[in-house]
């Protein structure tokens, strides 16, 4: 299906939507800005909300993986959140929350940097384990990215292959990098693409947290800026990486989702285009126009502002947007269903985003 053929492609957005649209938006900002900011939009009713997204990317933490890097002699949570381990609270939240499912997947805090391979295969089956018996006890509620110990990629090969195929697997969570080194472009790490392809299991991204992640301690000031500035480079580095690489095209059908609205990426698209054919005394040579490869990956929502939500859409098409709610505790966005909502996309348009999208790729 290409770009075009969706109610609100490129052009006819632009041309229909953001020429209404921006009025619209300015009145949004208006509004919010007296009451509460856009990304704490909310049904006027709470009370007759109903579980519809499906949220692509959704945090947790497993008492047993938690305490098995207690074990190892890591810290244990300062403040635990229930919500990261409770299931049957959580399934409460998402209901009251109009959330139907959620593909669970570690945070940035994921393991991967620090642990030995050998410990990083004892708490990627810990945590497969978990999500295996959670999807067994909420079978509609609860899918899962498997996790992998990407330090050793035979490793992680391995483990990818004891749990694919398994009830309620449905993606691969990995991290963007590991202390800027570029793992995922590597020969080793190919295999995993490929067997990715083949079962079908889209990539779903989040970088590690820690200064040793990213690019410069400029970022790890009083407050450290890594989360707000750190998180969007890399989703912005390993989306060009793909393409500048050729793994896109190495790999036709591979799946990919960036979070955090695609971080960075979306706002360079011009700027990157442009270096591509026309900067530099060697201009790129790829298989497909640079355009083409924007809609190779799905993004989530998670920008918090509606206009930059509707140049998005505008951009890749409103099938290439998926939910993704983030981490309870920080209360990203509470109402994911009312913070599309307020854009007034077509039904058709706020449907894809809001479970259609997420259904295809997750083959539910």
């Amino acid at each position: 299906m290409n770009r075009d053929s969706h109610a609100l492609n490129r052009r006819g957005f632009l041309k229909v939507g953001l020429g209404a649209g921006a009025a619209m938006g300015v009145g949004l900002r208006a509004a919010f800005a007296q009451e509460r900011p856009a990304w704490d939009a909310r049904p006027a009713n709470p009370a007759s909300v109903k579980p519809v997204s499906i949220d692509m990317h959704t945090h947790w933490a497993p008492q047993r993986y938690t305490q098995a890097q207690v074990d190892m002699g890591r810290p244990a949570p300062a403040n635990p959140f229930p919500l990261d381990f409770d299931l049957d609270q959580r399934v409460k939240w998402m209901n009251e929350h109009g959330v139907q499912m959620h593909v669970l997947t570690l945070s940035g805090g994921m393991p991967w940097q620090w642990a030995t391979p050998e410990q990083g295969v004892r708490l990627a089956q810990i945590v497969n384990d978990a999500a295996v018996e959670a999807h067994a006890k909420y079978p509609d509620r609860f899918v899962a990215g498997i996790a992998m110990p990407v330090k050793d990629p035979a490793m992680a090969l391995k483990e990818l292959n004891r749990v694919a195929g398994k009830p309620g697997m449905r993606a691969v969570h990995l991290p963007n990098s590991m202390e800027q080194r570029d793992y995922l472009f590597e020969p080793a790490f190919e295999p995993i693409f490929a067997r990715c392809q083949d079962l079908g299991y889209p990539l779903l991204f989040h970088p590690l947290d820690g200064e040793a992640n990213f690019y410069s301690k400029r970022l790890a000031t009083t407050p450290s800026v890594t989360n707000w500035l750190g998180f969007t480079f890399e989703h912005a580095t390993t989306a060009i990486k793909f393409i500048t690489t050729g793994t896109l095209d190495k790999f036709p059908r591979l799946e990919i989702v960036l979070p955090h609205g695609g971080g960075a990426f979306p706002f360079i698209f011009a700027r990157v285009e442009h270096g591509f054919y026309h900067m530099g005394s060697a201009q790129l040579k790829t298989a497909r126009p640079f355009h083409e490869y924007l809609r190779r990956f799905h993004y989530d929502y998670l920008n918090y502002d509606p206009d930059a939500l509707r140049f998005l859409i505008g951009e890749v098409g409103s099938d290439r947007v998926v939910i993704g709610t983030d981490l309870f505790a920080a209360r990203d966005v509470e109402y994911p269903n009312s913070f599309v909502e307020q854009l007034k996309l077509p039904a058709a348009d706020t449907d894809r985003i809001l479970r259609g999208n997420a259904k295809r790729l997750l083959h539910l």
